[in-house]
């Protein structure tokens, strides 16, 4: 669908997230002829910077992240001719006249202002966009995480921003869901008659979901230690994902049928206690390490962390789902920093054979497991059981695999291409509504009610690990374990 014509405006224009992705984001679609001619980006920021300064920035911290598509001389001065670079105080209404004048006046121009900053200054923000009369229905705003910090702080993110704009013009962003891959896990759910009548707790024995990260906490530690694991990684990504992977068929893909579907899973996940918070709930926290065989210091070492900082930076949990669909199907979720391998990925494991008609035992079977891989490389994997080559009957696993790249030749999107892309249309079904935001919080906030009342330290792991060992002992106890624990001898 074509796009009509926009003015784009980043809040935080010269920030770290609007350089390495959201700029480059816009070059690989302004290449591929996506965007109209006369589009413009523009990049507000508080430094008293010249257009040929802020172009300048651009050109050695934005250019070369970009590694696809190639960047010609052509392409590039057709790209920062959109740019226009904006300097004001964006909590400060009555300094918005540059932004005023910058942005074109007709009506027909959507108007989409990204909050590449703070959550503490979105109501700030959104208010005095209203003030200076930049509102309209035809403009949308982009609201990038963290969304709260618990259900209180995001009721009161949806309230300011809901006195400003109507719920169909926000757009609460999770670049996870922008992945390719999480696009084709729901073609696979509902393109295909295969796996709906087997998608349920008679035939599916677990599920398990990872975002895994070999980095550490890098350059954010002013915002990591105040947020960890759970608030940066869980309550959004993860749950996002087992929403996907858990919710009832929507009656079809349009935004609110997904988003309520989604909305009945949140909604239906098990509350823990204290006492099942303790059993099904690890954290987690970074020592020294290996890292490809490299070595890296702890969580308390790395710059300007707090001597006893008590953050997670790994969290493993065993939830429910009390529907008809779930009951009894344990969904284990896991992230971490410093992790033995940088991976996100989806399994879904089958149940095991009721009866070996070979002569191996029962258990000698690896059960049936769909592996959808959303980084570093994306595919899908379905693992069976099939017959070794020579004499006898001898069973082995086997990989049935699809992977993206090789099957299908065309140019792929990343994900804030695809997200950009659908705000500019108008296009919300890969977007958090806000009671979606709140019920995931409601849930989460019990976990943190806990952790800031026990004054007990999350548990050590070492860097180039796969966590504490008691993440394995938590799927340990339903005799199950974590896929790379049970992956085939080559």
């Amino acid at each position: 669908m074509a796009l009509s014509d926009f003015d784009l405006v980043l809040f935080g224009g010269s920030g770290d997230l609007a350089m390495r992705k959201l700029l480059p984001a816009m070059y690989a679609r302004d290449v591929a002829n996506d965007l109209p001619a006369t589009a413009r980006i523009i990049c507000v920021g508080r430094a008293d910077a010249s257009q040929e300064e802020f172009l300048q920035t651009v050109e050695t911290t934005s250019k070369p992240l970009i590694k696809s598509p190639a960047v010609t001389p052509a392409a590039w001065a057709r790209f920062t001719a959109r740019i226009v670079y904006v300097s004001l105080n964006a909590t400060d209404a009555s300094s918005y006249k540059p932004l005023v004048e910058a942005l074109r006046k007709e009506d027909t121009i959507t108007k989409v202002y990204y909050l590449a900053t703070p959550p503490a200054i979105f109501a700030q923000i959104c208010e005095a966009l209203k003030e200076n009369g930049l509102v309209t229905p035809n403009s949308r705003v982009v609201l990038e995480k963290p969304l709260g910090r618990d259900l209180a702080s995001a009721k009161q993110i949806n309230a300011e921003v809901g006195k400003v704009f109507e719920e169909s013009q926000i757009y609460r962003i999770d670049h996870y869901l922008g992945k390719e891959t999480v696009q084709n896990l729901l073609a696979l759910r509902f393109g295909n008659i295969l796996f709906e009548p087997l998608w349920r707790r008679e035939w599916i024995s677990d599920v398990q979901i990872t975002i895994a990260e070999k980095l550490g906490v890098g350059n954010r530690m002013g915002y990591y230690d105040t947020s960890g694991a759970l608030r940066d990684m869980l309550q959004n990504h993860l749950l996002q994902l087992l929403c996907i992977v858990a919710m009832e068929p929507p009656t079809s893909i349009a935004p609110d049928a997904v988003r309520d579907a989604k909305l009945q899973v949140l909604r239906s996940l098990k509350k823990f206690t204290p006492t099942t918070l303790a059993q099904n709930i690890v954290r987690g926290q970074y020592r020294a390490g290996h890292v490809d065989g490299k070595a890296v210091p702890s969580y308390r070492d790395e710059p300007d962390a707090p001597e006893h900082s008590r953050t997670e930076t790994f969290v493993a949990m065993k939830a429910e789902i009390d529907t008809w669909r779930w009951a009894g199907v344990p969904f284990y979720l896991r992230t971490g920093k410093r992790m033995a391998d940088g991976l996100a990925e989806i399994v879904v494991r089958f149940k095991q054979i009721p009866h070996s008609i070979f002569n191996q035992p029962t258990n000698s079977f690896q059960p049936n497991s769909l592996v959808i891989r959303l980084q570093p490389d994306e595919g899908l994997r379905m693992n069976l059981m099939a017959k070794t080559p020579g004499d006898g009957m001898r069973l082995k696993q086997a990989e049935l695999e699809l992977d993206f790249r090789e099957q299908f030749k065309s140019p792929r999107m990343e994900a804030y291409e695809r997200l950009l892309l659908d705000v500019l249309r108008g296009q919300l079904t890969l977007f958090m509504r806000g009671d979606e935001l709140e019920a995931a919080w409601e849930w989460v906030e019990p976990i943190l009610d806990n952790w800031e009342s026990d004054d007990s330290y999350p548990l050590p792991y070492s860097s180039g690990t796969w966590g504490p060992a008691a993440a394995s002992a938590l799927i340990g106890r339903d005799g199950l374990q974590w896929r790379e624990e049970v992956l085939p001898e080559d």
